[in-house]
């Protein structure tokens, strides 16, 4: 009877361990939208770094900021060169966790909570965020939608522009995680 039951409890963990994934893609998508009293702007990066590991909710993104695409060329050159300073700071990262449970092995669609460090600018801070993450037998489609305050992160706005730049900038997630290749 104790033989069989470390059997079991052996089995049980293979079994717990091999349905445990991890997922990535290199090819998520970032946007961001500020909504100034003068000027609208808004970029995309589409080679957003992401991973999920289903068994632990660990969570990371990596952001090369000057992927970043903007309408109009100046917007993104003074992007880079005046407020994230991409030279100096060339990546933004978050590292953190799905705080709630979700059942990564059932197809549907769970609303998550996220929690952990965004780095943007070399300045660190601690977020709590909602999500949603669609899963399918296709993958892990995750969406999220939140605002940042600039100052929190020492990116300034110069004067000439304070009007056109607002200083809460809406960021908007969307990635498609596939399963890693084992």
């Amino acid at each position: 009877m104790k033989t069989t039951t470390i059997i079991l409890l052996i089995f049980l963990a293979f079994t717990i361990q091999s349905n445990a994934q991890k997922y990535i893609t290199k090819n998520g998508n970032i946007t961001f939208y500020s909504d100034g009293p003068l000027e609208k702007i808004e970029a995309r990066n589409k080679q957003v770094n992401s991973a999920l590991n289903t068994e632990t909710g660990d969570f990371v993104f990596k952001i090369l900021m000057k992927s970043f695409v903007f309408e109009k060329a100046l917007m993104q050159e003074h992007f880079n060169e005046n407020y994230v300073e991409s030279d100096k700071f060339p990546t933004a990262m978050f590292k953190g966790q799905v705080t709630n449970d979700v059942e990564f092995s059932a197809s549907g669609t769970y609303e998550v909570n996220v929690e952990g460090d965004l780095t943007i600018h070399g300045i660190k801070q601690h977020i709590q965020e909602k999500g949603t993450f669609k899963v399918s037998e296709n993958g892990i489609h995750g969406t999220s939608k939140f605002h940042i305050v600039l100052e929190d992160y020492d990116i300034s706005i110069p004067g000439a522009v304070t009007g056109k730049i607002a200083e809460e900038i809406e960021i908007t997630i969307d990635v498609t995680l596939k399963p890693m290749k084992k």
